[in-house]
């Protein structure tokens, strides 16, 4: 719902693998590498990068194919879980082992992949809607290998850096999320300021270069929940943000008695 906010990117939902089944052949045969997530999740379960493989075993990178990929078409695939090899297998059974992740009210997220993930991604704290911190880390769960490399030598997730608000080289994502895409994102959800997370946080990956040169952003994902650690400049607008929600519910239970 907020993919044309600025934030966004060639991302889509399914909500049953037979929407996948439809829809994701025709994502792929456009040649480039997708990745699909499971709606909720941690330390990479449930994500997967995946790319059709051509005749002859090369990537399908040169452009939209002339058919249709089928249930036996193969495509090279691999989990974001550390340690994880890259593989090939049939579409089908892809879709068998994604069947898990749309059990009871489950669902799937389709992004294209971000070739900058080799830059690092970079995680935005918000308290309400205010960038009160950031952390910088080299993601590596997806970073391109060559197949069959074994686990032990796949390049491995670096230090997460922890930064506060002012940090220079974030300033632009900074004022984008708090001027631009967080008020978008609230006048399109209906949402107020206070009925934000008091803590949560936004991860970007770079987008490709804009006309001038310039970086884009491209939204990875959001963190509602379990937002930790994070940056010691965090700690104190928690502290504001947490006092002035506790003091409106106090003022609204002695309304309420009177």
């Amino acid at each position: 719902r907020t993919r044309h906010l600025g934030w966004g990117s060639d991302v889509h939902r399914y909500d049953s693998l037979d929407e996948m089944r439809r829809e994701l052949p025709a994502k792929l045969a456009a040649g480039k590498a997708r990745v699909l997530k499971q709606y909720r999740g941690n330390g990479g379960i449930g994500v997967w990068k995946v790319e059709l493989v051509a005749a002859g075993g090369r990537r399908a990178s040169q452009g939209i194919s002339s058919a249709l990929p089928g249930p036996d078409s193969i495509v090279r695939v691999r989990q974001a879980t550390r340690g994880a090899s890259e593989e090939t297998t049939r579409l089908d059974e892809l879709y068998q082992r994604l069947e898990l992740y749309f059990a009871g009210d489950g669902r799937m997220i389709d992004q294209a992949y971000q070739e900058r993930l080799v830059e690092g991604m970079t995680r935005c704290y918000l308290v309400h809607g205010e960038v009160v911190g950031f952390g910088h880390q080299a993601i590596n769960a997806l970073f391109p290998s060559s197949p069959g490399t074994p686990p032990g030598e796949l390049v491995q997730p670096g230090p997460r850096l922890y930064h506060p608000a002012t940090r220079p080289e974030f300033q632009d994502l900074k004022q984008k999320l708090e001027r631009e895409w967080v008020p978008s994102v609230q006048r399109l959800l209906s949402l107020e300021t206070e009925q934000l997370p008091i803590l949560w946080d936004c991860d970007f990956l770079l987008g490709p270069r804009d006309a001038g040169g310039r970086d884009t952003w491209v939204l990875c994902e959001i963190n509602v929940s379990s937002v930790a650690p994070y940056p010691k400049s965090a700690v104190p607008r928690i502290v504001e943000a947490t006092g002035r929600q506790l003091r409106a519910v106090a003022s609204r239970g002695r309304r309420a008695r009177t």
